[in-house]
């Protein structure tokens, strides 16, 4: 078993913002893009931020199995007491590729299938999100100063505010709209939906389309730990016990007070 300690948790940041220097490093010339099996891009910041997190979390736990979105058969399976590191080098290629600022570094610690610790760092951005289960939840802007966030209170009468993806919209967003009612939708793009709903800048955000377990884990994370919630269409919180099934189910983010709302759509 793995202790989410604020010793771990300033590490494993600190892993996060060596990766997101690379990428910036890369991001501010001229690069290349290639295509994965899947038809998703690939870029060199993919492949250097990876090689740097991976190095560096089996500096720092040598017997945790790491899962990379950019290695996955070399993952190992889960350790004797269910833990893995779960990592997207950089979420949100498309933003990259765009130069919108709106990617990240994700890095999760996953014990029993949730995530008990996670690092989302958008480094264009200048801020990052962590969390820890409890520590809390906290935002950290350009000055390094952590502050302690939480989901918002929707005020009854008022529109929901909803974020969805900048790259990802299709109907069944749509629909959801419809069902939802009085609202305004915020595009942003990578993990950083999950963490305008931590902050209190959004009241939901649902996913219906593909993520992966690394798209997600980390900013799960930050979500639950500001006393929000990601939950499957059943109800049930999104689960990481299975790494070997490597999509997600659809689901929702949301603050609490969203709760009874979406309760009544899952159910």
């Amino acid at each position: 078993m793995i202790h989410a300690t604020a010793n771990l948790l300033d590490q494993t940041e600190a892993i996060a913002r060596e990766a997101g220097a690379a990428i910036m490093g890369i991001y501010a010339g001229n690069f290349s893009v290639s295509a994965k099996a899947d038809e998703s891009p690939l870029t060199e910041a993919d492949s250097a931020a990876h090689r740097i997190i991976v190095r560096q979390l089996a500096s720092l736990r040598p017997s945790l199995p790491i899962l990379s979105e950019e290695a996955v058969a070399d993952f190992s399976g889960l350790d004797s007491s269910e833990c893995y590191w779960l990592i997207d080098p950089l979420d949100g290629t498309k933003e990259f590729i765009k130069r919108n600022g709106e990617f990240t570094v994700n890095i999760a610690l996953i014990e029993h299938g949730r995530p008990i610790l996670g690092i989302v760092y958008a480094p264009a951005l200048k801020v990052a999100y962590l969390a820890a289960e409890g520590l809390g939840a906290f935002k950290v802007e350009a000055d390094g100063v952590r502050t302690p966030i939480r989901v918002a209170e929707h005020a009854n009468g008022m529109p929901w505010r909803v974020v969805g993806s900048r790259s990802h919209a299709d109907d069944s967003l749509t629909e959801f709209l419809r069902r939802l009612g009085n609202h305004e939708l915020i595009a942003m793009g990578s993990s950083l939906k999950f963490c305008m709903v931590a902050e209190g800048k959004a009241d939901l955000y649902p996913r219906l389309g593909t993520t992966s377990l690394w798209d997600t884990a980390a900013a799960q994370c930050v979500v639950e730990q500001a006393g929000g919630r990601v939950i499957q269409l059943t109800g049930e919180p999104l689960s990481y016990a299975h790494p070997s099934a490597v999509l997600n189910p659809f689901f929702l983010v949301h603050g609490k007070s969203a709760v009874n709302w979406a309760d009544s759509y899952t159910g």
